[in-house]
């Protein structure tokens, strides 16, 4: 038995969703802990995308998914991507699919307050996705949020919107200067939801529990990533909820001894969607290139990512935060055509050398990245599915990224397709 947890170690968008889709395969259960729609895990599957925002990837394989404590959720968007995945033949009932009684709702107070935000801040502005993720932690922290057990509980839902509603009213059109939302309306759309969702709302940590004990392996699955964690992130440029490994155990109710191992996504290169500090980034045609070939677009906003090359400063700082076990490279193909490659190593402040990733901002921002080279390579590598196949220069740049980590590489994607992957070591095996 083995109980394993998939991470993001850049600033998200690494690729998780298909590493995710793969390893559920070999696990019983998938659950995702933290997070709310602000991100999108994308899956090709037989030539198809299918992208997912709240439910666990796990889902096309047919497995038990679970949407845990550590998520606020949208019982729109659910009942939204439900169907849409139904609609594609993929079966979503209670039995396949089930939210966490202890799970935080987003309200409609929580995304018109988001968006306020933002739009009074102007170009100061976060550059949040305006979904209403960090109002709803905020209300969990204040112990005003709704929780899942709230929702289907008609009267109590009632009466405690009934005494949120007019503090929420009163910050958007005095502060905010927004129109007030009404009791009624909202009551109402959500009862409905309730009522689609209430065979599915479950006690998710008892049931994960029982599972391990029976003997079955479970894949945790992270959102965004390690430096958009709110705490150990680039803070405020961050997302609402801890990202890192230990929130597996948070985010879902079981306790740390149940996990075996923690596999780290690390995309090829690195890329970043939003504001905030990029000291790897590349305003020239080098990100151009690796914008347009690998298909640079957030799977939630659409928003081009900014692009540059691999940072093991911001890979070392994942790899001490999560207790990494194992590396997943994804989108190795991208950087095939280029002739020569570059490793940030480091930071230079001030005539020094950082090797560590700083807290400071105006530190970050004064930061100058410490690159080594590497030749790079020609050959099409989205066809080959053995390690033993890949150009020497490859094996040299993977190479170079384990030493420079310490830590194994497990899986290598070479392309967006579930059999675009090579397997050196299965994590599910030999526990």
């Amino acid at each position: 038995m083995a109980n394993i947890v998939i991470i993001g170690t850049q600033w998200g968008d690494e690729g998780k969703g298909k590493i995710v889709d793969l390893l559920a395969e070999y696990a019983d259960l998938v659950v995702r802990f933290q997070g709310g729609n602000n991100a999108g895990h994308t899956m090709v599957v037989k030539g198809e995308q299918v992208i997912s925002h709240l439910v666990p990837s796990g889902i096309l394989q047919g497995k038990i998914c679970m949407i845990g404590n550590g998520v606020v959720v949208d019982p729109a968007v659910l009942i939204e991507e439900m169907d849409y995945l139904i609609a594609k033949g993929v079966a979503c009932g209670p039995e396949q699919l089930m939210v966490s009684e202890r799970a935080q709702v987003i309200m409609p107070y929580h995304q018109a307050i988001d968006k306020a935000r933002e739009k009074k801040k102007g170009k100061d502005k976060i550059g949040t996705t305006g979904r209403g993720i960090g109002p709803a932690y905020e209300d969990k922290a204040t112990r005003h949020g709704l929780r899942f057990v709230d929702l289907v509980d008609a009267d109590g839902f009632n009466e405690k919107l009934a005494a949120i509603l007019p503090e929420k009213n009163f910050y958007l059109e005095k502060y905010l200067e927004e129109q007030p939302l009404d009791h009624g309306t909202i009551f109402k759309q959500y009862n409905a939801y309730a009522k689609r969702l209430a065979p599915h709302v479950a006690d998710v940590s008892v049931t994960v529990n029982r599972a391990m004990q029976e003997g079955k392996q479970v894949l945790f699955e992270g959102a965004q990533g390690t430096h958009l964690d709110i705490d150990h992130g680039t803070y405020p440029f961050v997302t609402s909820s801890n990202t890192v490994s230990g929130n597996a155990c948070c985010g879902s109710g079981v306790g740390p001894k149940a996990i075996n191992g923690v596999i780290g996504v690390v995309k090829a290169y690195t890329t970043r969607v939003g504001a905030g500090p990029f000291p790897s980034e590349l305003l020239d045609d080098v990100g151009n290139y690796l914008q347009s070939k690998g298909a640079e677009f957030g799977a939630t906003t659409g928003r081009r990512r900014r692009c540059g090359w691999l940072d093991t400063v911001i890979l070392n700082n994942a790899v001490r935060l999560n207790g990494l076990t194992g590396l997943a490279i994804t989108k190795l193909d991208v950087l095939g055509g280029l002739d020569q490659l570059r490793i940030c190593t480091g930071y230079r402040y001030k005539g020094k050398t950082m090797e560590s990733f700083p807290a400071s901002l105006k530190v970050l921002a004064q930061c100058e990245p410490v690159y080594e080279s590497i030749d790079g390579w020609k050959e099409d590598i989205s066809n080959i599915n053995r390690y033993e196949k890949l150009p020497d220069k490859v094996k040299q740049y993977l190479g170079r990224i384990e030493a420079l980590t310490g830590v194994p590489i497990q899986i290598i994607s070479v392309g967006p397709q579930r059999d675009q992957t090579i397997v050196l070591e299965n994590p599910f095996d030999g526990k």
